[in-house]
């Protein structure tokens, strides 16, 4: 609060010395009404409350508290005044345009302090505007000019310029501190509005209703609904609300106000105390009847108040019925039995919902990664990132698919679907059996026709049964064309293996491409993924295909110079060739000498050589032209080694090339510890500082998780105290297991709960008690 500011409270404060409304002296604030609400069980249960709400909790979830609620008028503020004996200020319209919540705490010394909770929807200026209300008092009579301060923060006061707000939703809190004050909340609602008229419009009619519904309808509120004996209760909007929100009447305790206003013995009379008696509107918690102070008994002291009602209900119908829901003393002993039966059966589900958002946060903080704000939290970071991706490459690259990125494999999917592309060592190998088998099918340029002995050269001869091929692979048969072994035989052979060989390598280096973005996806964070793949990884992918294709073209050149081997089975294919091939002319001869002659003798028709045939072709045979019979020897050869050349080839493309230059060090050449070592400050900060929204949902996330690890704390040293007949707590460690165990046996049964190293687990009711 600015010092402008100050200097009008404290003059305020000493006009309100001199002309307070109860005109009395001034008033201490060690309030004897208060001690009402402090059994020595139902402190116990209001302590873990307090120290939640002191631990901030309440932010994050809805602690159990007291809200009075009613219809404009019906007496709200009289009624919370009456329980707590706090002088609330009567002045029009100042503490009913906006939510108060009085927050009762036990301190060694007496103090009541101020502050407003501005409404989410205000902006940042003005939430900050408000949040400088912070006043401290030491007596009731300085309260007023207090709410009178914050009414004026809020934009609720008349400045005389007409623009005034009706109605507000910041949130006014009051903290009333002092020795054996019970820790309670009360909460005073604005009143609801029936309809619009000339100072309230239609606005203000939906925002009262909107925020009486947010303080109702929450599970752990007890709702005390207020109705005023002066108006029919069956137009009154509180009670309509209540029982569309609370149905069953479980958390809703009814106040009749202002039955001094019935005329005594009328029938109207009889209906209120009917209702009174839970026979009409019926709420579990029943109906509670009070006599406030009117206007004109506002400078009466509580005690004179208090008389008056004891009078008042001492006489008539009221004697008949049961004390115990009749006065302001008597309601004072039912809420707290209540508060106390109520807060200790929200206990369990209070803890529960605790560790279910503890879950929730440190679920959110474990998706954001470790923090990066600085130079050596960016670069371990990065470090533990680059160890899970090492992880899933290295067992990838291996064959080893246990690990969860792996997933599920899907039979009915391609090669290349995202579900079996990660089995990179697979789907490689898949790729390589498709190139040998493009090789030995449609590795050479010319497919050679026998001619004119009518049949395929033997170098055509299939001893395997080939796979099909994919269409990719396939497509290489169209680079082929067959041609005749005589013209064969006078031109030089041309291959195609370089083509298929170079189509191959990029084949498989676009597999690992995409399980690399794959494999980062996974295991790295994706703000620091593209700037991460652009720096390192992508550059490191061109490099192995650069270093692929380099090998390639030096097993193609090693392949151009003078042919050299030195397997025996060369030999062999080459005598074997000849050999097929002096049959194949022989047979050719045959058939050209085969002559059919019938035989009448016999009616048939026999066949014959012909002996002048057979002598020319031999001749041939024999003395063949040796020019053109080097020349087949020259392409029989040729067609050997080619065969031994092929298996050479597949060979060293698979292993040397792409299993040196494609797989082996993959992870080590994208993402490793060295990679990351070999960075710079500056490179480390670009790729791993995270962005300036995260550092703020971290920061937000990092709080509500120290807030509720405090509440945690406090249930845990809770549990620790209840060593009463009415709540007996068990303790138990497994020092193997390394787990702590709570039972905590009560009127509702027993609640069980855990701690592990991982937090604290949901715990469960049993339907056990112990006596």
């Amino acid at each position: 609060m600015g010092a402008a500011e100050t200097a009008s409270m404290t003059n305020k404060s000493e006009a309100a010395s001199a002309s307070t409304d109860h005109g009395a002296k001034p008033q201490a604030i060690g309030t004897s009404s208060l001690d009402a609400f402090q059994s020595k069980d139902s402190r116990k249960v209001m302590d873990i409350v307090d120290k939640l709400r002191r631990s901030g909790l309440s932010v994050i979830v809805q602690l159990p508290q007291l809200v009075v609620s009613g219809d404009q008028s019906s007496g709200k503020s009289s009624v919370l005044e009456a329980i707590t004996e706090i002088p609330f200020p009567r002045k029009e319209n100042l503490c009913t345009r906006f939510a108060t919540e009085i927050i009762l705490r036990r301190a060694t010394s007496v103090s009541i302090s101020t502050k407003i909770i501005p409404d989410k929807q205000r902006p940042s200026t003005e939430k900050k505007r408000l949040e400088q209300l912070r006043s401290t008092i030491v007596d009731f009579i300085e309260l007023p000019n207090l709410m009178e301060e914050a009414t004026n923060l809020m934009g609720l006061g008349d400045d005389g310029s007409g623009t005034a707000r009706a109605f507000s939703r910041d949130v006014l809190g009051i903290e009333i501190a002092g020795p054996g004050r019970p820790h309670l909340t009360l909460v005073d609602l604005p009143g609801l509005i029936h309809s619009e008229n000339k100072m309230q419009s239609k606005e203000d009619v939906e925002l009262i209703r909107g925020l009486v519904d947010d303080y109702i309808k929450e599970k752990r509120t007890i709702i005390m609904a207020v109705v005023s004996a002066k108006n029919d209760y069956a137009k009154q909007i509180i009670l309509k609300n209540c029982r569309d929100i609370d149905p069953k009447g479980n958390r809703t305790i009814g106040i009749i106000t202002k039955a001094d206003f019935l005329e005594s013995g009328s029938e109207n009379e009889a209906s209120w105390i009917k209702l009174a008696g839970n026979k009409d509107i019926f709420f579990e918690l029943g109906w509670h009847m009070l006599k406030n102070r009117s206007d004109k008994e506002a400078s009466k002291s509580f005690a004179e108040r208090n008389a008056a009602e004891t009078a008042f209900f001492s006489s008539g119908r009221y004697r008949d019925l049961d004390p115990d829901m009749l006065g302001i003393e008597s309601l004072r002993c039912r809420l707290s039995q209540m508060l106390y039966k109520h807060l200790k059966a929200e206990l369990p589900s209070l803890q529960k919902e605790l560790n279910e958002n503890h879950r929730e946060v440190c679920n959110d903080l474990e998706k954001l990664g470790e923090k990066r704000a600085i130079a050596r939290e960016q670069s371990r970071f990065l470090m533990h990132m680059s160890q899970d991706y090492q992880d899933v490459v290295k067992a990838a690259v291996n064959g080893q698919y246990e690990h969860d990125f792996f997933g599920n494999l899907d039979p009915n999917a391609s090669i290349d679907h995202d579900s079996n592309m990660r089995r990179l060592r697979a789907v490689v190998q898949y790729l390589n059996l498709q190139f040998a088998s493009a090789m030995r099918q449609h590795g050479h340029k010319v497919l050679t026709d026998a001619g004119e002995e009518g049949k395929l050269s033997p170098e055509n001869d299939k001893q395997v049964t080939e796979p099909a091929l994919d269409d990719d692979y396939a497509q290489f048969a169209s680079y082929q064309v067959t041609e005749k072994r005589t013209d064969a035989i006078e031109r030089a052979r041309r291959r195609i293996l370089k083509l298929i060989a170079d189509f191959h390598i990029e084949k498989v280096a676009s597999v690992c491409a995409n399980f690399v973005e794959a494999a980062m996806n996974y295991t790295v964070a994706p703000d620091v993924a593209d700037r991460l793949q652009s720096m390192r990884v992508d550059p490191g992918l061109i490099s192995r295909l650069k270093r692929a294709k380099a090998e390639l073209m030096s097993t193609v050149t090693d392949n151009k110079h003078h042919p050299i081997t030195y397997d025996p089975a060369y030999t062999a294919m080459v005598e074997k060739m000849c050999q097929k091939k002096h049959e194949s002319k022989l047979q050719h001869l045959v058939q050209q000498a085969e002559v059919d002659v019938k035989n009448a003798d016999k009616d048939q028709t026999d066949r014959y050589l012909q002996i002048d045939v057979m002598r020319g072709g031999m001749g041939e045979l024999l003395q063949p032209d040796m020019e053109e019979t080097s020349a087949e020897d020259a392409l029989d050869s040729q067609q050997a080694y080619c065969k031994e050349e092929v298996k050479y080839f597949i060979g060293a493309v698979t292993k040397q090339v792409i299993e040196r230059y494609l797989l082996r060090d993959l992870a080590a050449d994208t993402i490793s510890p060295m990679v990351i070592g070999d960075m710079t400050d500056d490179e480390i900060a670009f790729v791993a500082a995270e962005p300036e929204e995260t550092t703020r949902l971290r920061g937000n996330l990092e709080t509500r998780k120290s807030t509720l690890e405090k509440g945690q704390e406090t249930f845990k040293s809770a549990l620790g105290l209840f060593k009463c007949a009415d709540l007996q707590v068990i303790y138990s460690r497994d020092s193997s297991a390394m787990l702590q165990k709570y039972s905590c046996t009560g009127a509702n049964g027993t609640y069980h709960t855990r701690k592990s190293a991982a937090g604290y687990e949901e715990g469960h009711v049993s339907a056990t008690r112990t006596a």
